[in-house]
């Protein structure tokens, strides 16, 4: 009798082996057939329509996660059959006293790989639904102008966030056979924990909503942030992150929440304007500054963008000029054009007539406060282009000219004395 159990057990364990081995054969070519039979008809009807969304879905492999369902479903269903665990198998009924030996091992194994197919199935779907969701951000960023200044990216990690924690919860439940109320209930106890271990996650969801309902920053706006030693290109807006390419062609990644919490400059403004400033001084030597001289207003009268205005001066200068003074011993004061001044007007002028310049933009050429450096004189005003080489190559053009034209009107500019200055000067000295 005991070698008539013993046979029969060892039948049941072949049998067993065998349909084990054959269902994950099964599993395997359901696998293959969903990869690749499925994937490629999906990827060919893809490729004939015009529309970019049915391509991004299927670059984000979208497809490709779902398939993996397939071979847990077949798993699931015919674990029951490969086992010879019966009926009760597929209820999920647990393994009753009346039920011993091989039925109970056979119902036991069935429903634990039951369980964990089903787990499987949920974290197949979540990973699709992830991959979902970021093919829905690069539709939503090809589609849409405006996804530069809102991008959507960090709403749809936060989604992307509760499909990962609701799955963990799903999973654990199946594996552990309790019922998801249960299990949450006891995890509301941990809130307290849970909102310690996710702080700079609630942060940056905070932050990345106040960021996107006011339109600070955005894909593609120059950002300059000191205390991060970031200055350059917003690459990437993602829930906890903001990537940053700096000039150098390093990359920064600082947390959301802190374009909360510190300031920082954007310069879309600039970008958006149309006009890009310049602000930058020429220093004069103050012992070049003097009044110009009749031969030199016969000579700077004939500079076009001078005529005009030493004619009107001068004109004005009579009249105010013509006054009477009390007593004959009395020197007159009279008024007379400098020839820094007289360079102001031609520097105003100039731009006013420079093509790159933006006229409706603030023009302004001032004198400084002078100081050991000479006086300072500045030109404040705005470029017709922003972008960065050649506004650099604008404004040098611009103060090449000015430079150069100092001689003209007798002035010099001023520069702390060079190694070659001192030794010229004491070679004077010997001589």
């Amino acid at each position: 009798m005991q070698d008539f159990l013993s046979d029969i057990v060892a039948t049941e364990w072949l049998r067993a082996v065998g349909g084990v081995f054959a269902l994950t054969l099964l599993a395997l070519v359901t696998n293959r057939v969903a990869r690749r039979a499925f994937l490629v008809l999906v990827q060919r009807v893809g490729s004939r329509t015009q529309s970019t969304w049915d391509d991004r879905i299927i670059e984000r492999q979208v497809f490709q996660k779902l398939a993996n369902v397939a071979p847990a479903l077949v798993m699931y269903a015919g674990i029951g059959w490969a086992l010879g665990a019966g009926p009760e198998a597929l209820s999920g009924a647990p393994a009753t006293d009346a039920q011993t030996g091989w039925d109970a091992f056979a119902l036991a194994g069935a429903t634990l790989v039951r369980r964990v197919s089903l787990a499987w199935v949920v974290i197949a779907l979540t990973t699709a639904a992830a991959a979902l969701l970021n093919a829905l951000n690069d539709i939503y960023s090809e589609t849409y102008a405006e996804a530069r200044n809102r991008p959507i990216k960090g709403y749809l990690q936060v989604i992307s966030l509760f499909l990962y924690v609701g799955a963990g919860v799903v999973v654990v439940s199946v594996l552990a056979d309790l019922n998801p109320v249960v299990f949450l209930s006891g995890f509301v106890g941990l809130s307290a924990v849970l909102l310690l271990v996710f702080k700079d996650t609630i942060l940056s969801l905070v932050a990345s909503v106040q960021i996107m309902s006011n339109n600070m920053i955005g894909i593609g706006d120059w950002v300059e942030m000191p205390q991060a030693n970031t200055d350059g290109d917003v690459i990437d807006i993602a829930l906890h992150t903001v990537k940053i390419q700096n000039w150098d062609k390093t990359i920064s990644t600082i947390p959301t929440h802190k374009f909360i919490s510190e300031s920082f400059k954007n310069w879309r403004g600039m970008s958006e304007s149309g006009g890009r400033r310049i602000k930058r001084a020429i220093h004069l030597d103050m012992n070049s500054v003097h009044f110009l001289s009749e031969e030199e207003l016969i000579r700077l009268g004939r500079f076009e963008f001078l005529h005009e205005y030493l004619e009107t001066k001068q004109e004005d200068l009579k009249v105010a000029n013509a006054r009477e003074v009390p007593g004959e011993d009395v020197v007159p004061d009279p008024r007379r054009l400098t020839n820094v001044g007289t360079f102001r007007s031609y520097v105003r002028h100039y731009l006013r007539e420079h093509p790159t310049i933006h006229n409706e933009m603030t023009l302004l050429v001032r004198q400084l406060q002078p100081g050991p450096q000479g006086l300072p004189l500045e030109i404040y005003c705005f470029s017709n282009d922003t972008d960065w080489g050649n506004f650099e190559g604008l404004q040098a053009d611009i103060f090449d000219h000015l430079i150069a034209s100092l001689p003209e009107f007798g002035l010099r500019a001023f520069q702390e004395p060079s190694g070659g200055d001192l030794g010229a000067l004491g070679a004077t000295f010997d001589g």
